[in-house]
């Protein structure tokens, strides 16, 4: 690690939420205008329409809205009766809410290695998950396959695993909504997807925010309940338990101007990410997408040898460049969740990955100037 060049240049955004607020303007304005004056702050008129209009961004027949990724999980898992006893795969390395909604439900989450080039869940990890699962007396219920980073995860295998262990498939699209998969959006896989709108996604709203998509037609009256605390006939008759899950209509009325100019943003990523790519990719080992798979980049998370990431960090902070790791320590090495059953060979890969990633400044207002910086410091940094 050579020695960095400080630099009283401004500090550069890690997510640029400021960018894109100044390129909508006035439209959120007088979206959150139109609702402070019709005063129908919950299941308002924007939240049908931007369901609506999510379902149809994404190929599946029903969305419904939520109030945070961590809820859209936990919806799905109570609304499929998902309980003590059960087993839940959930890949190691990844945010511990895909985990958490787990214990929610009484049920065992079984950790899952991942890929060391995608970062995503091993299809030969989850086989070797459910076969500790069954010899620990569970019942494998569920697997959840995170889009981490903005990538899908590899659904051919996972659904086919899936099928042969009589699996439900929730896919967690919280980081990857967007994406595709042989040309078909996430949201459309599954038996159900969960996905985030929290302000630094790609697609985010000025506060919590989620939604639910599925196909499954007999599911979605259960998840409407299931939101609005079991409800029956009305909010007075309670037939199971729920919770309040509801997404805000101010919430939806911001989302539907952001999804507008989603798809241009989506590009802008790209871009920046194959730039990034180009420059680094003989100074670090740079993200890989699968060949089948478009990224929606989330996070561009670059790899480098065991010890040099705090020094680049330290580096990079100097000049204003921030960065970020996700994730220091994998789900089956926390303290909440280190009791819990993990795939057998100790999950090597995700224990490796959480010492040698770093992610870089990403998002769709990432102008060249400002990228070329960020490059310019990372290869200083590098001795390069």
């Amino acid at each position: 690690m050579t020695s960095h060049v400080t630099t009283k240049a401004a500090p550069i955004p890690f997510i640029d939420i400021v960018g894109q607020r100044a390129r909508l303007g006035s439209r959120i304005d007088e979206a959150v205008t139109r609702v402070l004056t019709h005063c129908r702050f919950v299941n308002g008129p924007e939240v049908t329409e931007l369901e609506t209009k999510l379902a149809a961004f994404a190929g599946a027949k029903h969305a419904i809205s939520c109030s945070s990724g961590t809820d859209a999980l936990a919806m799905i898992l109570m609304a499929w009766g998902v309980k003590a006893g059960d087993a839940v795969f959930c890949p190691a390395f990844t945010f511990c809410a895909t985990a958490e909604v787990v214990p929610y439900v009484g049920a065992t989450p079984v950790f899952v290695d991942v890929l060391p080039d995608t970062f995503n869940m091993d299809p030969e990890s989850l086989k070797a998950a459910i076969l500790v699962a069954k010899r620990e007396g569970l019942n494998p219920s569920a697997v959840i396959p995170v889009d981490l980073f903005g990538q899908p995860a590899d659904l051919d295998a996972i659904l086919a695993i899936a099928a042969e262990n009589g699996l439900k498939v929730l896919c967690d699209t919280a980081q990857g909504f967007g994406a595709t998969w042989n040309g078909r959006q996430t949201g459309s896989f599954g038996d159900a997807t969960a996905t985030s709108f929290f302000p630094a996604k790609p697609l985010g709203c000025y506060g919590d925010g989620g939604a639910v998509f599925t196909d499954d037609d007999d599911l979605v009256p259960v998840l409407k309940s299931v939101r609005e605390h079991g409800q029956g006939v009305d909010k007075y008759e309670n037939v199971r338990i729920g919770m309040t899950g509801r997404l805000d209509t101010i919430q939806a009325a911001v989302l539907l101007e952001k999804l507008a100019i989603f798809e241009e943003e989506i590009a802008a990523r790209d871009a920046a990410a194959r730039r990034y790519n180009a420059a680094l990719g003989d100074v670090c080992t740079v993200p890989v997408v699968d060949p089948r798979a478009t990224s929606v980049w989330a996070q561009y998370t670059i790899k480098l040898p065991h010890g040099v990431r705090d020094g680049l960090a330290a580096a990079l902070q100097a000049e204003g460049v921030p960065t970020a790791v996700y994730y220091r320590i994998p789900m089956h090495r926390q303290p909440a969740y280190a009791h819990y059953p993990a795939a057998g060979n100790g999950l090597p890969v995700s224990e490796q990955l959480s010492g040698e990633v770093i992610s870089l400044p990403m998002h769709a207002y990432l102008d060249a100037p400002t990228q070329d910086r960020v490059i310019a410091a990372v290869r200083r940094a590098l001795g390069k």
